[in-house]
């Protein structure tokens, strides 16, 4: 091989493994409130995130970076498509008016 088709080469080889090394460090592991009923055989560990127990599959001690919980969906709406809740509705006032 000629000496700039090696370097071409090389810098393609390390181009490629950087972008692999980068997309894994993006992709965050979605947290469980606790393990499967049937693990299949994984390995389950546990680090704690706002105060609460975020299982994952894998082995322990993950950075905490990488672990995230699942977005909660908004509350369902009632039968008629209401929001369940409680609104309490406050008068406008003047912000500045001492209670």
């Amino acid at each position: 091989m000629s000496k700039p088709l090696q370097s071409f080469a090389l810098t393609v080889c390390i181009a490629a493994l950087s972008s692999l090394e980068m997309t894994s460090v993006h992709a965050k592991q979605q947290c469980a409130a606790a393990i499967p009923t049937n693990p299949q055989g994984q390995w389950w560990s546990y680090r704690l995130i706002d105060g609460r127990k975020c299982w994952y599959a894998g082995k322990p001690m993950l950075s905490k970076s990488l672990l995230e919980w699942p977005t909660e969906v908004s509350s369902e709406p009632g039968s008629r498509g209401e929001a369940k809740g409680i609104v309490i509705a406050s008068k406008p006032g003047n912000p500045l008016d001492a209670r």
